[in-house]
């Protein structure tokens, strides 16, 4: 009678013994550890920054960290200073449309800056002279003030006159730079003010930009330089260790399954193998010893063998060659591969 496979149970955790096995190993290395490191270490250094330089100043004809940065930056401020003067050109092409929107947005604001403009250009061009009305008024008020003192025609007539035709100069012109300063604040809220909030606001250019740059340096330090780690022994040697112990368990299991009957080859030759049950381990993995005896009639070949971990001979074939020819004959259980005998010819 098949005999029921053992459960597998996991270790113990052992903390303290674990602490205790790595110091104790860590001291009995330390002399030769620090042997090597006082022999190699200078020399590893040495190379270690020898790299780092050559990574940052370059080598061979390559730029290193260095020039390939100032060559990003250099890049990125050209296509940046292009795309701000495309962005620009463009918002220049479009002042008639922003300004014809703003008339169409609110026709009444525009209408009340063209009427100041335009007073504003009256009262200016009145603002250059006096017209013949103004000069025969300052003329009359100055003749009426000396005549009615008798000094019609003398100097202080004369310098009346004068002075009332720079008075009404004066006023006018007063009167053209309040007009011309009403204009100008209608036009600046109107038009001018929400330009210059556009034209202040971040640009899209300027956002590109600095993506561009970013990306420009995450690609420059990208790469390291690649330093030797001695951890990576210790890294390798566990994983191996763990491969084995997987190879391992691999073959309990597949013994384990022999000894419960799923293996039961029983050392017949293949007719009556095929009578014992549908699905038979035929894994080449899990055997050992093997050696062509024969083949089949349809071709496949047949050997001797033993199981891994058992001593018996038995007989049989590959699942691997079966599957290539037949692969309606194989299965899988746990991983590895079973021959139904019956489907083989």
């Amino acid at each position: 009678m098949a005999s029921k496979p053992k459960s597998v149970q996991a270790p113990q955790m052992d903390i303290g013994g674990d602490i205790q096995k790595y110091v104790s190993g860590y001291s009995q290395a330390l002399p030769q550890v620090l042997q090597f490191e006082q022999q190699y270490r200078p020399e590893f250094l040495g190379l270690n920054l020898g790299d780092i330089t050559n990574f940052l100043q370059g080598i061979g004809g390559q730029q290193g960290l260095f020039g390939l940065a100032g060559q990003a930056s250099q890049a990125t401020q050209q296509n940046l200073q292009a795309a701000r003067e495309a962005e620009l050109a463009g918002m220049t092409g479009q002042a008639g449309a922003v300004r014809g929107l703003a008339q169409a947005l609110s026709p009444e604001a525009a209408a009340a800056v063209q009427a100041a403009n335009l007073e504003s250009q009256r009262a200016t061009q009145a603002a250059r002279g006096l017209n013949f009305q103004e000069q025969r008024a300052a003329q009359q008020s100055a003749r009426e003030a000396f005549g009615a003192r008798g000094m019609l025609g003398s100097t202080g007539s004369v310098a009346a006159e004068i002075l009332n035709r720079e008075d009404m100069l004066s006023r006018k012109r007063a009167e053209a730079a309040r007009a011309g300063a009403n204009a100008y604040n209608l036009a600046s809220q109107f038009y001018t003010a929400p330009g210059y909030a556009t034209l202040g606001s971040t640009p899209l250019s300027y956002q590109s930009g600095l993506g561009l740059l970013s990306s420009g340096m995450q690609a420059v330090g990208s790469a390291t330089p690649q330093l030797i780690n001695p951890d990576v022994g210790v890294n390798l040697g566990a994983a191996q260790r763990q491969n084995v112990l997987q190879a391992q368990m691999a073959n309990q299991q597949a013994k384990s399954a022999y000894s419960s009957g799923l293996m039961s080859l029983g050392g017949k030759a293949l007719g009556a193998a095929a009578t014992v049950a549908p699905l038979m381990f035929s894994d080449k993995r899990l055997k050992t010893d093997i050696k062509k005896v024969g083949k089949t009639d349809s071709g496949l070949p047949v050997y001797t063998y033993k199981y891994k971990g058992d001593n018996k001979t038995q007989m049989g074939v590959m699942a691997q060659e079966v599957e290539k020819k037949n692969p309606n004959a194989v299965g899988n259980v746990g991983g590895f591969k079973a021959v139904n005998y019956a489907l083989i010819k």
